[in-house]
């Protein structure tokens, strides 16, 4: 008999906690460490800040960190924040930590196999983060013997699960997957009726496409994407992206709504090269959302996000720092939804 499990919550509906990954080791950061800190840091102030004016019961930040430094480096720049110190190799537990929802008062972790990122980045602790963090905080777990990453999907609470060929297809994560392994796999985990299918993602995206930089649900059966910048180098895959969410159709001819707000352009590394910035790596909670900014062009995406998010302060917040290790602030999150009022 197949187990059934909890209904996946969105990301928009009541949450308890919210991890937050903390940069723990300088190696894999080098020379942007401590300005990574520092926008981990102003992340979480800013989620605890707007708590404090919240009518709302709001979200609890709890930092997951490795090791005595690291926990003192945490305690003194976010004061007030939950601390949970396990071994880790770094900050970015969209990816390695379980994906949790709730039966009743029940609290269930959903854990899968983490080879960091096709084999690319294997830190200790990582592949282990998972289980550790399940056994810590959750009532039961589910272990799913496949390999994924959180980035690699998003949902809408509502049936419909978005994510990439470029992930969940591709041979450094589960060798001989076809689209429809991977669509059986998918259902069977996380009982959601249909799976929406984009290609690629940005440039120089090392997690190989992660759909939580491309798109991401903002209501039931409601997509949102990126308009691309007059000099915007992911302007052709921005495109295709809207234009396979407009284009999809379920086995009753339903569509999505789709909506864009404007991607930051051009970003550049120290070097010159193409980054992966994105608008869309932003992180709900019960009282605020949290736009990765680049440029001065953030701000008319914080704009247009404000009609989305009623009763939640919309704020920008720096991630240029994060974003040379490969991600911004839903990637180095995990929400742990509330128990539900009724």
């Amino acid at each position: 008999m197949t187990e059934i499990l909890p209904k996946l919550p969105p990301e928009w509906a009541p949450q308890e906690r919210l991890l937050i990954g903390w940069p723990s080791h300088p190696a894999p950061w080098e020379e942007p460490f401590e300005a990574a800190r520092e926008e981990v840091a102003s992340l979480a102030k800013h989620l605890i800040n707007a708590g404090k004016s919240y009518s709302g019961e709001a979200t609890e930040i709890v930092l997951v960190v490795d090791g005595q430094v690291a926990e003192a480096a945490a305690r003194k720049m976010v004061p007030g924040a939950e601390i949970i110190n396990l071994p880790c190799g770094d900050t970015w537990v969209r990816d390695t930590a379980p994906i949790f929802s709730r039966d009743g008062e029940k609290l269930h972790a959903r854990s899968f196999r983490f080879n960091g990122w096709g084999g690319k980045y294997v830190y200790q602790g990582d592949a282990e983060l998972s289980e550790a963090l399940s056994g810590r905080l959750a009532d039961d777990m589910k272990r799913f013997d496949f390999i994924l990453e959180g980035g690699s999907v998003d949902f809408d609470g509502a049936g419909h699960l978005l994510t990439t060929e470029d992930c969940l297809l591709n041979v450094n994560r589960n060798k001989g997957w076809t689209r429809e392994i991977a669509e059986a796999r998918l259902k069977d985990a996380f009982g959601v009726a249909h799976i929406i299918w984009l290609k690629d993602g940005l440039l120089n995206d090392h997690t190989d496409s992660h759909v939580d930089n491309i798109a991401r649900f903002v209501a039931p059966d409601h997509a949102l994407c990126q308009a691309p910048q007059p000099d915007d180098p992911h302007a052709e895959r921005l495109k295709a992206v809207e234009a396979d969410l407009r284009n999809w159709r379920g086995a009753n001819g339903e569509a999505l709504t789709v909506t864009t707000i404007p991607s930051p352009g051009r970003v550049l590394d120290d070097d010159g090269g193409v980054m992966p910035a994105s608008h869309m790596n932003f992180v709900i909670t019960n009282q605020a959302v949290i736009v990765p900014v680049y440029n001065d062009r953030g701000y008319d995406a914080v704009e247009a996000l404000k009609p989305f998010f009623p009763g939640r302060e919309v704020i920008a917040s720096s991630a240029q720092a994060i974003l040379t290790g490969g991600g911004a602030f839903h990637c180095i999150s995990q929400q742990i939804p509330a128990v539900s009022k009724g």
